[in-house]
């Protein structure tokens, strides 16, 4: 058994696809997702941030691998906080993560509003993927 979707087929379909389309254009234009775009950016423009960026994922993933092979040690897992310390010091760093958890907070709100109609979190099922 085969489910087919032709949303031109279908207005109903096409209606929803339309209010989704104007309710991401609303998330679009709602102020903290405008700071959130000027805080990303902020951040990708500074160079400070994004060697600090660089510096932190590398010794992210050599502690990762450290990890694996069972060589990790109390003193690389100081050395990543330290790194992951200094790298949220940094004040456009700092603005950015204090923005996206606003921006979060906001999309969980909008999150629990649509749930409220359906059956399911609605962002955890449109957003996840094999969830048990």
């Amino acid at each position: 058994m085969s489910i087919e979707s032709d949303t031109a087929a279908d207005p109903v379909d096409s209606s929803v696809d339309e209010l989704a389309a104007e309710f991401g254009q609303a998330i679009a234009e709602l102020p903290v997702y405008q700071r959130y775009a000027e805080a990303k950016e902020a951040v990708e423009n500074d160079e400070e941030a994004q060697e600090a960026i660089q510096e932190f994922e590398q010794l992210r993933e050599e502690f990762q691998l450290a990890r694996q092979t069972g060589r990790a040690s109390q003193e690389d897992l100081r050395k990543l906080q330290a790194a992951q310390e200094d790298l949220h010091e940094i004040e456009v760093m700092s603005e950015y993560l204090q923005v996206q958890n606003d921006l979060e907070l906001r999309l969980q709100e909008l999150n629990e509003l649509v749930s409220e109609q359906l059956v399911v979190d609605f962002g955890g099922k449109a957003g996840g993927c094999c969830e048990d």
